[in-house]
């Protein structure tokens, strides 16, 4: 679920540090995330992911609290 916020924060075009505000994390402990999500997702990018986070229609359906 934690991954999910930070993929819709993400593709919203949020910096890490702008994520880890909104969800009181470390950007550290983000960057760990977006690791994770990228390797899942197979992109090698912040951008790429949030294309796939775009076209999936994953963004349509997560609210950003």
């Amino acid at each position: 679920p934690r991954e999910a916020e930070i993929l819709v924060l993400l593709g919203s075009g949020a910096t890490n540090r702008e994520i880890g505000e909104r969800l009181f994390l470390s950007e550290h402990t983000v960057k760990n995330h977006v690791k994770r999500i990228l390797a899942k997702l197979g992109v090698q990018n912040r951008a790429q992911a949030a294309t796939w986070a775009v076209r999936a229609g994953f963004l349509a359906r997560e609210k950003v609290r």
